[in-house]
């Protein structure tokens, strides 16, 4: 398996991998309104693959954490593997690859709602931990944050979503 940033020729595959791992359109047309905007990275969007197809993509890009300051912050979202391929490790090693690329970049937090029993493996913790409100009404163990070397205690307040998100 090989992991790297994707191309532009890697597009149609990633809409693919997301439309069969979550059974439906909203990830594909998120990813893309989130290339079409400036809270797109694409150093952060990152694909797995075996034998030169795509199995599988990871999306870290730009929202922001409304407090005393307005804050630029990543949300990962979506994470996507291949059904023939899902429990088999990718996910985690997309997930670790993504941390590792975002650390280099010295971006100081990662947002995400997702399962706790995943997540946690990766050191996220509940966002009310730090003062992180989430926008949605969820339970409050599966929004979590990931601080990162550049995190500093003023990171609090509540997450903002980019429209990218709320138009799918």
């Amino acid at each position: 398996m090989n992991i790297r940033c994707e191309i532009l020729s890697d597009y149609h595959a990633i809409a693919e991998v997301n439309r069969l791992a979550f059974g439906g359109e909203i990830e594909a047309k998120i990813i893309e309104a989130i290339r079409n905007s400036e809270f797109y990275i694409p150093e952060l969007s990152l694909v797995a693959e075996v034998d030169q197809f795509v199995i599988a993509h990871i999306l870290l890009s730009y929202i922001q954490l409304v407090g005393e300051d307005k804050l630029q912050v990543l949300a990962l979202a979506p994470l996507a593997v291949h059904p023939q391929f899902q429990r088999q490790g990718i996910g985690s090693e997309l997930v670790k690859a993504g941390l590792i690329k975002a650390e280099e970049k010295q971006e100081a937090l990662v947002i995400v709602l997702g399962h706790t029993h995943f997540y946690t493996r990766f050191g996220f913790e509940p966002s009310v931990n730090y003062g992180i409100e989430s926008p949605f009404p969820v339970p409050q163990e599966v929004f979590m944050v990931k601080p990162l070397q550049k995190y500093q205690k003023n990171y609090r307040g509540k997450v903002v979503y980019p429209p990218a998100f709320e138009e799918c």
